[in-house]
Protein backbone atom coordinates (compact mmCIF):
# COMPACT_ATOMS: atom_id res chain seq x y z
CA UNK A 1 0.00 0.00 0.00
CA UNK A 2 2.84 2.39 0.80
CA UNK A 3 4.26 2.43 -2.72
CA UNK A 4 0.82 2.92 -4.28
CA UNK A 5 -0.09 5.76 -1.92
CA UNK A 6 3.26 7.43 -2.55
CA UNK A 7 2.73 7.32 -6.31
CA UNK A 8 -0.75 8.80 -5.94
CA UNK A 9 0.47 11.58 -3.63
CA UNK A 10 3.37 12.40 -5.93
CA UNK A 11 0.93 12.83 -8.82
CA UNK A 12 -1.19 15.17 -6.73
CA UNK A 13 1.74 17.25 -5.54
CA UNK A 14 3.62 17.63 -8.81
CA UNK A 15 0.83 17.86 -11.37
CA UNK A 16 -2.74 18.08 -10.08
CA UNK A 17 -2.16 21.02 -7.73
CA UNK A 18 -0.19 23.26 -10.14
CA UNK A 19 -2.54 22.43 -13.02
CA UNK A 20 -5.48 23.25 -10.77
CA UNK A 21 -3.94 26.57 -9.78
CA UNK A 22 -3.78 27.53 -13.44
CA UNK A 23 -7.48 26.76 -13.72
CA UNK A 24 -8.29 28.93 -10.70
CA UNK A 25 -6.37 31.96 -11.93
CA UNK A 26 -3.72 31.60 -14.66
CA UNK A 27 -2.80 35.28 -14.24
CA UNK A 28 -2.85 35.80 -10.48
CA UNK A 29 -1.50 32.34 -9.64
CA UNK A 30 0.82 32.01 -12.64
CA UNK A 31 4.02 32.33 -10.65
CA UNK A 32 2.80 30.02 -7.88
CA UNK A 33 1.72 27.39 -10.41
CA UNK A 34 5.03 27.63 -12.24
CA UNK A 35 7.05 27.27 -9.03
CA UNK A 36 4.82 24.67 -7.41
CA UNK A 37 6.62 21.56 -8.74
CA UNK A 38 9.82 22.97 -7.24
CA UNK A 39 8.05 23.74 -3.96
CA UNK A 40 6.45 20.29 -3.94
CA UNK A 41 9.64 18.39 -4.79
CA UNK A 42 10.76 18.13 -1.12
CA UNK A 43 7.35 16.72 -0.21
CA UNK A 44 7.48 14.17 -3.01
CA UNK A 45 11.04 13.19 -2.11
CA UNK A 46 10.30 12.72 1.59
CA UNK A 47 7.71 10.07 0.75
CA UNK A 48 10.44 7.71 -0.41
CA UNK A 49 12.74 8.22 2.58
CA UNK A 50 12.47 6.36 5.88
CA UNK A 51 10.81 8.22 8.72
CA UNK A 52 13.21 10.49 10.54
CA UNK A 53 14.68 13.98 10.61
CA UNK A 54 15.61 14.33 6.89
CA UNK A 55 12.14 13.20 5.75
CA UNK A 56 10.47 15.43 8.34
CA UNK A 57 12.49 18.48 7.28
CA UNK A 58 11.56 17.95 3.64
CA UNK A 59 7.91 17.47 4.56
CA UNK A 60 8.01 20.71 6.58
CA UNK A 61 9.20 22.61 3.51
CA UNK A 62 6.23 21.35 1.54
CA UNK A 63 3.84 22.07 4.41
CA UNK A 64 5.08 25.66 4.55
CA UNK A 65 4.26 26.10 0.85
CA UNK A 66 0.80 24.60 1.43
CA UNK A 67 0.12 26.94 4.35
CA UNK A 68 1.14 29.92 2.21
CA UNK A 69 -1.30 28.74 -0.44
CA UNK A 70 -4.07 28.35 2.15
CA UNK A 71 -3.51 31.97 3.23
CA UNK A 72 -4.83 33.02 -0.19
CA UNK A 73 -8.24 31.43 0.46
CA UNK A 74 -9.71 34.06 2.82
CA UNK A 75 -8.27 36.83 0.64
CA UNK A 76 -10.11 35.47 -2.40
CA UNK A 77 -13.34 35.12 -0.45
CA UNK A 78 -13.20 38.71 0.78
CA UNK A 79 -12.23 40.20 -2.57
CA UNK A 80 -14.56 38.03 -4.63
CA UNK A 81 -17.85 38.48 -2.82
CA UNK A 82 -20.44 41.02 -3.88
CA UNK A 83 -20.93 43.89 -1.38
CA UNK A 84 -23.35 42.87 1.32
CA UNK A 85 -23.58 39.29 0.11
CA UNK A 86 -22.08 35.98 1.13
CA UNK A 87 -19.38 34.52 -1.14
CA UNK A 88 -20.75 32.75 -4.21
CA UNK A 89 -20.73 28.91 -4.15
CA UNK A 90 -17.91 28.59 -6.70
CA UNK A 91 -15.67 30.84 -4.62
CA UNK A 92 -16.36 28.77 -1.52
CA UNK A 93 -15.37 25.66 -3.46
CA UNK A 94 -12.19 27.33 -4.74
CA UNK A 95 -11.27 28.53 -1.25
CA UNK A 96 -11.69 24.95 -0.01
CA UNK A 97 -9.38 23.75 -2.76
CA UNK A 98 -6.71 26.28 -1.80
CA UNK A 99 -6.89 25.33 1.88
CA UNK A 100 -6.94 21.55 1.50
CA UNK A 101 -3.24 20.92 0.72
CA UNK A 102 -2.31 22.55 4.04
CA UNK A 103 -4.14 19.76 5.90
CA UNK A 104 -2.34 17.21 3.77
CA UNK A 105 1.01 18.89 4.40
CA UNK A 106 0.49 18.99 8.16
CA UNK A 107 -0.40 15.30 8.23
CA UNK A 108 2.65 14.54 6.11
CA UNK A 109 5.01 16.25 8.57
CA UNK A 110 3.58 14.28 11.49
CA UNK A 111 3.65 10.97 9.62
CA UNK A 112 7.23 11.45 8.42
CA UNK A 113 8.27 12.30 11.99
CA UNK A 114 6.54 9.18 13.30
CA UNK A 115 4.36 11.37 15.51
CA UNK A 116 0.76 10.29 16.16
CA UNK A 117 -0.81 13.72 15.64
CA UNK A 118 -4.03 14.02 17.69
CA UNK A 119 -3.57 10.32 18.49
CA UNK A 120 -4.14 9.11 14.91
CA UNK A 121 -2.34 6.02 13.66
CA UNK A 122 0.46 6.69 11.20
CA UNK A 123 -1.42 4.80 8.47
CA UNK A 124 -4.38 7.16 8.86
CA UNK A 125 -2.09 10.18 8.68
CA UNK A 126 -0.46 8.74 5.56
CA UNK A 127 -3.87 8.34 3.88
CA UNK A 128 -4.92 11.85 4.92
CA UNK A 129 -2.26 13.19 2.55
CA UNK A 130 -3.80 11.87 -0.70
CA UNK A 131 -7.32 12.42 0.63
CA UNK A 132 -6.86 16.17 0.94
CA UNK A 133 -5.04 16.45 -2.36
CA UNK A 134 -7.87 14.74 -4.23
CA UNK A 135 -11.09 14.72 -2.15
CA UNK A 136 -10.05 18.14 -0.90
CA UNK A 137 -8.24 20.08 -3.62
CA UNK A 138 -9.34 18.39 -6.86
CA UNK A 139 -12.93 17.63 -5.91
CA UNK A 140 -13.66 21.14 -4.59
CA UNK A 141 -11.98 22.73 -7.60
CA UNK A 142 -14.00 20.71 -10.12
CA UNK A 143 -17.23 21.39 -8.20
CA UNK A 144 -16.49 25.12 -8.44
CA UNK A 145 -15.69 24.94 -12.14
CA UNK A 146 -18.88 23.02 -12.89
CA UNK A 147 -20.98 25.50 -10.92
CA UNK A 148 -19.42 28.47 -12.69
CA UNK A 149 -19.84 26.95 -16.15
CA UNK A 150 -23.54 26.24 -15.58
CA UNK A 151 -24.46 29.60 -14.13
CA UNK A 152 -27.03 30.29 -16.88
CA UNK A 153 -28.33 26.75 -17.34
CA UNK A 154 -31.44 25.07 -15.89
CA UNK A 155 -29.09 22.92 -13.77
CA UNK A 156 -27.79 25.97 -11.88
CA UNK A 157 -29.54 24.95 -8.64
CA UNK A 158 -27.96 21.49 -8.60
CA UNK A 159 -24.55 22.89 -9.51
CA UNK A 160 -24.71 25.44 -6.69
CA UNK A 161 -25.69 22.68 -4.28
CA UNK A 162 -22.69 20.63 -5.44
CA UNK A 163 -20.36 23.60 -4.93
CA UNK A 164 -21.63 23.90 -1.35
CA UNK A 165 -21.86 20.20 -0.46
CA UNK A 166 -18.39 19.12 -1.64
CA UNK A 167 -16.61 21.61 0.68
CA UNK A 168 -19.13 20.85 3.45
CA UNK A 169 -18.65 17.11 3.07
CA UNK A 170 -14.87 17.47 3.08
CA UNK A 171 -15.05 19.51 6.30
CA UNK A 172 -17.47 17.05 7.92
CA UNK A 173 -15.20 14.11 7.08
CA UNK A 174 -12.30 15.99 8.68
CA UNK A 175 -14.37 16.74 11.79
CA UNK A 176 -15.47 13.11 11.86
CA UNK A 177 -11.86 12.12 12.42
CA UNK A 178 -12.06 13.86 15.80
CA UNK A 179 -15.57 12.76 16.80
CA UNK A 180 -16.47 9.19 15.83
CA UNK A 181 -17.18 6.91 12.89
CA UNK A 182 -20.83 7.98 12.72
CA UNK A 183 -19.88 11.61 12.30
CA UNK A 184 -17.43 10.62 9.59
CA UNK A 185 -20.24 8.66 7.90
CA UNK A 186 -22.37 11.81 7.80
CA UNK A 187 -19.51 13.61 6.10
CA UNK A 188 -19.07 10.77 3.63
CA UNK A 189 -22.79 10.90 2.74
CA UNK A 190 -22.69 14.66 2.14
CA UNK A 191 -19.46 14.46 0.16
CA UNK A 192 -20.73 11.54 -1.91
CA UNK A 193 -23.96 13.38 -2.71
CA UNK A 194 -22.00 16.40 -3.86
CA UNK A 195 -19.60 14.35 -5.95
CA UNK A 196 -22.40 12.40 -7.58
CA UNK A 197 -24.02 15.73 -8.45
CA UNK A 198 -20.73 16.83 -10.03
CA UNK A 199 -20.61 13.55 -11.96
CA UNK A 200 -24.19 13.93 -13.19
CA UNK A 201 -23.69 17.53 -14.28
CA UNK A 202 -20.40 16.69 -15.96
CA UNK A 203 -22.04 13.87 -17.90
CA UNK A 204 -25.27 15.64 -18.84
CA UNK A 205 -24.25 19.28 -19.20
CA UNK A 206 -20.49 19.73 -19.60
CA UNK A 207 -19.54 16.67 -21.66
CA UNK A 208 -22.02 17.14 -24.54
CA UNK A 209 -20.92 20.78 -24.95
CA UNK A 210 -17.23 19.95 -25.40
CA UNK A 211 -16.15 20.39 -28.99
CA UNK A 212 -13.63 17.58 -29.36
CA UNK A 213 -13.88 13.86 -28.76
CA UNK A 214 -10.83 13.69 -26.49
CA UNK A 215 -12.24 16.21 -24.04
CA UNK A 216 -15.60 14.45 -24.03
CA UNK A 217 -13.85 11.14 -23.30
CA UNK A 218 -11.94 12.65 -20.38
CA UNK A 219 -15.12 14.16 -18.93
CA UNK A 220 -17.05 10.92 -19.38
CA UNK A 221 -14.31 8.96 -17.64
CA UNK A 222 -14.16 11.35 -14.69
CA UNK A 223 -17.95 11.21 -14.24
CA UNK A 224 -18.20 7.43 -14.51
CA UNK A 225 -15.29 6.83 -12.15
CA UNK A 226 -16.83 9.08 -9.48
CA UNK A 227 -19.94 6.92 -9.30
CA UNK A 228 -17.90 3.84 -8.45
CA UNK A 229 -15.23 5.38 -6.22
CA UNK A 230 -17.70 7.30 -4.05
CA UNK A 231 -19.83 4.19 -3.66
CA UNK A 232 -16.73 2.50 -2.28
CA UNK A 233 -16.21 5.45 0.07
CA UNK A 234 -19.75 5.06 1.37
CA UNK A 235 -19.30 1.31 1.82
CA UNK A 236 -16.13 1.86 3.83
CA UNK A 237 -17.68 4.59 6.00
CA UNK A 238 -20.80 2.50 6.69
CA UNK A 239 -18.62 -0.46 7.57
CA UNK A 240 -16.50 1.56 9.97
CA UNK A 241 -19.62 2.91 11.71
CA UNK A 242 -21.68 -0.29 11.85
CA UNK A 243 -19.10 -3.05 11.81
CA UNK A 244 -20.41 -4.73 8.64
CA UNK A 245 -17.90 -6.26 6.26
CA UNK A 246 -16.16 -3.55 4.25
CA UNK A 247 -12.94 -3.05 2.27
CA UNK A 248 -9.59 -2.81 4.03
CA UNK A 249 -7.50 0.34 3.82
CA UNK A 250 -5.14 -1.41 1.43
CA UNK A 251 -8.01 -2.38 -0.86
CA UNK A 252 -9.45 1.14 -0.66
CA UNK A 253 -6.11 2.66 -1.67
CA UNK A 254 -5.92 0.32 -4.67
CA UNK A 255 -9.48 1.03 -5.82
CA UNK A 256 -11.03 4.20 -4.39
CA UNK A 257 -7.72 6.05 -4.10
CA UNK A 258 -6.26 5.07 -7.45
CA UNK A 259 -9.59 5.61 -9.22
CA UNK A 260 -10.05 9.09 -7.77
CA UNK A 261 -6.47 10.07 -8.55
CA UNK A 262 -6.28 8.86 -12.14
CA UNK A 263 -9.87 8.44 -13.26
CA UNK A 264 -11.36 11.53 -11.65
CA UNK A 265 -8.74 14.12 -10.69
CA UNK A 266 -6.27 13.66 -13.53
CA UNK A 267 -8.94 13.28 -16.23
CA UNK A 268 -10.90 16.26 -14.87
CA UNK A 269 -7.90 18.57 -14.75
CA UNK A 270 -6.83 17.56 -18.25
CA UNK A 271 -10.36 18.11 -19.56
CA UNK A 272 -10.87 21.49 -17.90
CA UNK A 273 -7.53 22.74 -19.14
CA UNK A 274 -8.83 22.01 -22.64
CA UNK A 275 -12.20 23.64 -21.90
CA UNK A 276 -11.06 27.01 -20.61
CA UNK A 277 -8.05 29.26 -20.70
CA UNK A 278 -9.04 32.13 -18.35
CA UNK A 279 -9.11 32.61 -14.58
CA UNK A 280 -12.09 32.26 -12.31
CA UNK A 281 -13.38 35.80 -12.10
CA UNK A 282 -13.33 37.47 -8.69
CA UNK A 283 -15.15 40.66 -9.75
CA UNK A 284 -18.74 40.65 -8.43
CA UNK A 285 -21.20 41.70 -11.14
CA UNK A 286 -24.57 43.20 -10.38
CA UNK A 287 -26.41 39.90 -10.21
CA UNK A 288 -23.86 38.34 -7.87
CA UNK A 289 -23.13 35.49 -10.29
CA UNK A 290 -19.72 35.51 -11.94
CA UNK A 291 -18.60 33.96 -15.21
CA UNK A 292 -16.10 31.14 -15.43
CA UNK A 293 -13.41 33.39 -16.90
CA UNK A 294 -12.53 36.96 -16.16
CA UNK A 295 -12.63 38.51 -19.60
CA UNK A 296 -13.37 35.67 -22.00
CA UNK A 297 -16.03 32.96 -22.10
CA UNK A 298 -14.96 29.31 -22.07
CA UNK A 299 -13.50 28.69 -25.52
CA UNK A 300 -14.50 25.06 -25.79
CA UNK A 301 -17.98 25.08 -24.24
CA UNK A 302 -20.91 26.00 -26.46
CA UNK A 303 -23.48 28.00 -24.51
Amino acid sequence: MTVLVNVIVTLGMLYVVPAGLRLIDPAGLRRTARLWPLLAAPGALCLWLPRGLPATALAALYAAACLALAARAPVRLLRGRAPGRAPAPPEIAVATALASPSIAGTALVAERAGYRLFGFDLDILALTVPHFHFAGFAAALVAGLVCRALRDRPATGLSRWAAYSVPAGTLLVLLGYFVDDWAELVGAVVLTGGMWAVALLTWREIRPAARDRGTRALLATSAAVLVATMLLALWWAVGEATGIVHPTLTWMAATHGLGNALGFALCSVLAWRRLTTGPIDRRPPADGDRPLTADHPPQAIRH
